[in-house]
């Protein structure tokens, strides 16, 4: 455990950073905790950082001792509209990477106007838990080399960015996907813990605009909506055109952006 004191407004002592687990920390004013920042790499390898604090001061200190003890590159993410929370990250040397639209997307077929929607011919959806593991784990390489050669990963969700090690598939059992009869063509992953989330839905190039993302999704949300969830939520990176009209043609609306800012 790690203690380094700063003085500050809030009282007459010394406020005391304290790291008080792996990538864990406490900001202290006469033992009371004032504040808090951790750091955790998410599945694609990259290390996040957050800090909650009611005073600037206080964020101020906090991400100086955190910065000081971790390796860059950095990432936060946060609500564009928390302005103060944003300028905190900017006072730490953070700058905006991107830009994500988040959406709330409706479940019932009938509001997203999806019940009649079907995959393609020679098409089938294979339900989230039932995929073969193999098929599915070179369908998402083929993907993710495709949307690296022609669109770059800047336009995709921000958790899908290669992992250093080449494997993005961390749970098997959250991807439904498009079958042929030799091979997987596109793929779903939904993520429920709070709330639903899909965190990407993604076709092979050669196989687009054949309805395959139109029928993953109504595979999924019917899937939803059968558990009794009303709406789902998912985010598009600003850029990316293409997936907000394939959100939007079902009824989901934007609610708020975020940003993902780096260091």
């Amino acid at each position: 455990m790690n203690t380094k004191p700063f003085t500050s407004g809030l009282s007459e002592d010394a406020v005391v950073i304290t790291r008080v687990a792996d990538r864990q920390w406490h900001a202290l004013d006469d033992d009371l905790v004032v504040g808090r920042g951790y750091a955790h790499h998410r599945p694609d390898g990259r290390l996040f950082v957050g800090i909650d604090a009611w005073r600037d001061a206080t964020f101020d200190r906090l991400a100086e001792v955190m910065l000081a003890e971790l390796p860059t590159p950095l990432y936060t993410v946060v609500d564009e509209a928390d302005v103060e929370l944003t300028a905190g990250w900017r006072r730490a040397g953070f700058t905006i990477r991107r830009r994500e639209w988040e959406y709330v997307v409706p479940t019932d077929p009938r509001v997203a106007g999806l019940e009649a929607v079907l995959p393609p011919p020679g098409v089938t959806i294979v339900p989230a838990g039932q995929a073969d593991e193999s098929l599915l784990r070179a369908v998402d390489r083929a993907i993710r080399e495709e949307v690296g050669a022609l669109v770059g990963w800047q336009s995709m969700p921000a958790e899908v960015i290669p992992r250093p090690e080449g494997d993005t598939i961390v749970d098997p059992s959250k991807y439904a996907v498009a079958a042929a009869p030799d091979r997987y063509l596109g793929l779903i992953r939904v993520v429920t813990v709070n709330r639903p989330r899909i965190g990407l839905v993604a076709v092979r190039a050669g196989e687009q605009r054949r309805g395959i993302a139109r029928a993953l999704l109504a595979h999924a949300l019917g899937t939803l909506h059968g558990a009794g969830f009303a709406a789902a939520w998912t985010e598009v990176h600003e850029s990316n055109q293409a997936a907000s009209a394939l959100f939007e043609g079902i009824g989901a609306r934007p609610m708020s952006s975020n940003l993902e800012l780096v260091r």
